[in-house]
């Protein structure tokens, strides 16, 4: 069915624009919020359930299959809490468990019995309890005269109390959630469980087949899926790994579809989208994309350098980099998508237009003006209010994403600082909640850790930011190089680089456990080069924060009157833009037309990855794979429409960052496919919606019962499974 996408600002309404009975608004929709769309039309596209059936609030709704897997999406799909994600989320899991000698990343991964079933380091999945609007008990006592910082720190204040409370006592994990700018909040209960451990994942040459090359493209031909699965402790509370624990049993899981989509078919996304900007004003735009992005896209390709140039002459430090160097890569490589989707859809011109419009609108009635006429001009100023420190405040923000090392030594010297206030007063993120997860953070550390890489990487850090402009220098950072001309300036960086290196104990877990132990006033005491370091910065990343705080606090009081005047002018029904918690929308398998003279298909073939074949990397294929498509031993798992096995397929549904590992579910409610991608023409959609170009790229269910079938022939794992 083809889609057409009426956009009003940054409102996103998605309607069948030919022969077809589905008119609908479209968007991330909470799922306490599916009582605004359509059902009525989604029946007649083949939706065969209630809006109870797929969200309940005591938890029996199929929505309650989709959890929340340590940042990406994923679903249970058996009554023993077996998961299915995609290969890309599992990657670091998949990684952080391989050695030369076992290399689960190349070779893939199967355990045939629970006890070989192995850690997935550093996972947690969140099961949603229930959710609950604490907007009241957030504002109260915050009238619009309390502005910045003090409006900011008010509502952190009252956020941490709700959370807090609904914790106390209690085996579970709370986040209250900011929905439309801060015009709502909505408190989030989940069962956090903190036992995973991995079942299954295809080799590379399936799991990541065409590698970066292909990613963000269609079309596509990778089988990116793993399956985990969730532990308890034998009390059915949660724990951390014990030969002892006993798998978790959801009260909801999926079943699998083995008879997969054709074009047109309804598919609905549940997952848990990161973060997107749909909502946001146009000179905030213009300063993200005329700065923030390609100055990334700078940084993330000078560090990819560094570590591929050390990856190429160790096998050992590149296993040890593939997570990281597959993680930046993604996002350099959307960075540069979403800057050509900017130009290509004139996203700045089209917002522009937009807000002239709501401007004339806003003008047209005195009670509109003295109700909204402030709120444009007064965001704008707020972008401009960032630029006097805007260079010097995006290469802080860099330094904990490109020095892990450093990163981890201001995390232990900030805990030892907030330790001494009340716990109700500290920091989100360093409080006592707080510390088994930061603790666990420094433990795994080690098993990544490349000091050598590492210090090539601070070194291009603190070298770019040396040539900050005047007014925006990092002293610190100005006076380990002071007096040395341009010429000697990068050999006295290696000085004390040299120093702060051989000399630090924080390359070593115990040291580090150790130190993340003391009091501030030992930690000040200590001689270690990088705990003097993380001191000596600790002034600039305070008042950085105080930056960022005093933006959210505006911006908090601005936006959601900037989103009521959308909803005033239009009159229309709105989901909020996208922060990490659970959300529902729909959409239909699609293809697209994303130049002149280009068509493309909705699904990709088995026979398609054969004729991607170079037998090198990225595009390798396993000689089973070649083996059972030389005999054509498809099995049921062939689509009659192609009269071949389905790879891949597109649909119009809306998705980003954190999607990753989404069930896509037809309208009976059954997984036809696991969501693990946009296509790159699309990626301008976290900002502005375009329907004819924008499409979410899904692994066929189909695909992935033909591989653990007649190519693997997982059977333990098939038969575990619901598979209709």
């Amino acid at each position: 069915m083809p889609w057409k996408c009426i956009i009003i600002g940054s409102i996103i309404c998605l309607a069948a624009t030919t022969a077809g009975p589905l008119r609908a608004e479209q968007g991330m929709w909470p799922l306490y919020d599916l009582d605004k769309l359509p059902f009525d039309s989604m029946r007649v596209a083949g939706l065969t359930l209630g809006p109870a059936q797929i969200y309940d609030p005591q938890g029996n709704g199929l929505s309650n299959a989709v959890i929340n897997l340590s940042g990406g999406s994923a679903s249970f799909v058996s009554a023993d809490g077996l998961i299915i994600t995609n290969h890309h989320v599992a990657f670091d899991a998949i990684q952080k468990q391989s050695t030369l000698e076992h290399n689960y990343l190349r070779d893939g991964f199967y355990a045939a019995t629970r006890d070989q079933e192995i850690p997935a380091v550093g996972y947690e999945v969140s099961v949603i309890l229930e959710t609950k609007d604490v907007t009241a008990q957030v504002l109260k006592g915050i009238g619009d005269d309390v502005t910045g910082r003090r409006r900011h720190d008010a509502i952190e204040s009252a956020t941490k109390k709700i959370v807090g409370q609904a914790e106390k006592g209690r085996q579970v994990k709370c986040r209250v959630a900011t929905m439309f700018g801060g015009a709502q909040y909505i408190l989030y209960t989940y069962f956090r469980l903190r036992d995973v451990r991995l079942v299954y994942a295809p080799p590379d040459a399936i799991g990541n087949f065409g590698g970066e090359t292909d990613n963000w493209m269609w079309p596509r031909h990778t089988g990116d899926f793993s399956f985990l699965r969730a532990y308890v402790g034998p009390d059915g509370k949660p724990a951390d790994f014990s030969p002892a624990n006993v798998p978790y049993h959801p009260k909801v899981w999926l079943p699998i579809s083995s008879s997969g989509v054709k074009e047109g078919d309804l598919t609905l996304l549940i997952g848990f989208p990161g973060v997107t900007h749909r909502y946001t004003w146009a000179s905030d735009i213009a300063d993200l994309f005329g700065y923030y992005y390609p100055q990334s896209i700078g940084v993330y390709h000078d560090c990819l350098e560094i570590m591929e140039a050390a990856a190429a002459t160790d096998s050992v430090v590149a296993l040890r980099l593939e997570s990281r160097i597959k993680g930046m890569s993604n996002f350099y490589k959307k960075y540069q998508g979403m800057m050509q989707g900017y130009r290509r859809s004139d996203v700045l011109a089209r917002k522009q237009a937009q807000e002239s419009q709501l401007t004339a609108f806003i003008d047209s009635r005195p009670e509109l003006v003295k109700k909204y006429g402030d709120v444009l001009p007064a965001l704008d100023s707020l972008t401009r209010a960032k630029l006097p420190t805007r260079e010097k405040d995006f290469y802080l923000e860099w330094f904990p994403r490109v020095g892990q090392l450093f990163a981890n030594v201001r995390r232990i010297y900030k805990w030892s600082v907030e330790q001494e206030k009340k716990d109700i007063d500290r920091e989100v993120g360093f409080q006592d909640r707080d510390s088994a997860n930061i603790r666990k953070g420094l433990e795994n550390l080690q098993i990544n850790l490349v000091p050598a890489v590492d210090r090539q990487l601070f070194k291009y850090l603190l070298l770019t930011a040396l040539t900050l402009p005047e007014g925006q220098k990092i002293d610190v950072i100005e006076k380990l190089c002071a007096g040395n001309n341009p010429a000697e300036l990068e050999k006295a960086l290696d000085r004390y680089l040299d120093t702060l290196y051989s000399r630090t104990t924080m390359t070593d877990k115990d040291a580090r456990m150790a130190a993340f132990g003391k009091k501030k006033s030992e930690l000040e005491k200590s001689t270690d080069p990088f705990i003097r370091l993380a001191i000596a910065l600790t002034p600039e990343f305070d008042e950085f924060d105080a930056r960022q705080k005093q933006f959210a606090g505006e911006s908090d009081r601005l936006e959601p009157l900037l989103i009521q005047a959308y909803r005033d002018w239009k009159q229309g029904k709105l989901y909020p833009d996208a922060n990490g918690t659970q959300r529902f929308n729909y959409g239909a398998v699609a293809g697209y037309a994303p130049r002149d003279a280009v068509k493309y298909h909705y699904l990709t073939t088995l026979t398609g990855v054969m004729e991607k074949e170079t037998g090198k990397e990225p595009f390798i294929v396993p000689e089973k794979l070649k083996q059972v498509y030389k005999d054509k031993d498809f099995g049921r798992y062939i689509d009659p429409a192609v009269n071949d096995i389905p790879v891949c397929f597109v649909t119009s549904n809306s998705g980003t960052n954190g999607n990753s590992g989404s069930p896509m579910i037809n309208g009976k409610g059954e997984l036809v496919g696991v969501d693990f991608d946009t296509d790159y023409e699309g990626l301008s959609a976290d900002y502005l919606h375009n329907p004819d170009l924008a499409r979410a790229v899904v692994v066929d269910s189909r695909y992935v019962l033909f591989l653990l079938d007649k190519v693997y022939h997982l059977d333990g794992l098939l038969k575990e499974m619901t598979i209709h």
